[in-house]
């Protein structure tokens, strides 16, 4: 294979786990609700995997575990910003700052260890055979095609059917989706909920697709550049698709050049994604400076049903 396919299956490879976070997060941004709790949330989904995995040898329990434990953590971060109406933002950093540290407790039993098994592949050999098209999608994991296939299905749920509307309604105009009776609290509920497992998944992703072992600081910033896709995406999962791909393809860059014997210094070629990001949440600001921006009109807004009117 050459260079620039290399390079594309890495992307999808290094991509998966950011899709899932942003597919996530753009789930608790609909409905009105900040996450920037995605960095925590991802790590306890990648030590959570790893220590069910390795104990049980089971890969479904360990991603059932994941899913659990970060569902559990959104329901803390629901009940906090919906009932409580606490300050989302420091909710969500409370909760990477959480994650972060009690995943590095965690995982100390298991730092380095391999796991038993990596995510099983569909082999399709029909596939193989086509220039290209084979290599990239001929052997891709379950979490890759369980990821392709959400976007399709966040798309659909979010823009055509009756669920999406009031969710959109919810993260709009609570008030107004209150009056024509819509549970505002129970829609933001359940959406934070699955947005936070979805988000556990990207970390469960992480170790057993791409760097299957623990260790301390895994995710390495992959959150919070989840957190600005959902930005750039504009909260729609199909862009989502196509963003966290392409930052994916900007984090094998740096290897990639590296195997080329590039004289450019490591440190200097990992920072590409981050710098990356910097520069087209600037340049989208920018252009989009007298746009709608896309934004849910209610986000970061706690609702107080009592003053809808």
């Amino acid at each position: 294979m050459d260079f620039t396919t290399q390079l594309l299956i890495a992307a999808i490879s290094a991509g998966t786990p950011l899709l899932l976070a942003t597919l996530g997060g753009i789930l608790n941004e609909r409905a009105g609700i900040i996450q920037l709790g995605a960095e925590g949330l991802m790590l306890m989904g990648a030590v959570t995997t790893c220590i069910i995995y390795i104990r049980s040898g089971s890969l479904l329990l360990a991603l059932l575990a994941a899913v659990a434990v970060t569902a559990l953590l959104g329901l803390v971060h629901s009940f906090l910003t919906v009932t409580l109406r606490a300050n989302q933002t420091m909710s969500g950093l409370a909760m990477t700052l959480f994650g972060s540290g009690l995943s590095a407790y965690l995982g100390k039993s298991i730092s380095g260890l391999p796991l038993p098994g990596t995510s099983p592949k569909l082999d399709l050999g029909w596939v193989k055979s086509v220039p290209v098209i084979g290599d990239l999608f001929g052997r891709l994991d379950y979490l890759t095609w369980f990821s392709l296939l959400l976007v399709l299905v966040l798309h659909l749920l979010i823009h055509n059917t009756s669920w999406g509307l009031h969710l959109r309604a919810v993260g709009d105009s609570p008030a107004t989706a209150d009056v024509m009776g819509i549970r505002v609290q129970l829609i933001r509920y359940s959406y934070v909920t699955a947005g936070a497992a979805l988000i556990g998944l990207a970390g469960a992703d992480m170790v057993l697709a791409y760097a299957p072992t623990w260790n301390e600081g895994l995710t390495a910033g992959r959150g919070w550049i989840a957190v600005g896709l959902v930005i750039f995406a504009r909260w729609n999962p199909l862009r989502a698709l196509f963003c966290a791909y392409f930052f994916g393809a900007l984090d094998s860059l740096g290897f990639r050049l590296q195997l080329l014997g590039s004289a450019i210094p490591p440190y200097f070629l990992k920072m590409i994604p981050y710098v990356v990001t910097i520069l087209v949440l600037m340049y989208l600001g920018y252009r989009n400076r007298n746009k709608p921006s896309g934004t849910p009109e209610s986000l970061g807004t706690p609702y107080i049903r009592e003053q809808r009117f």
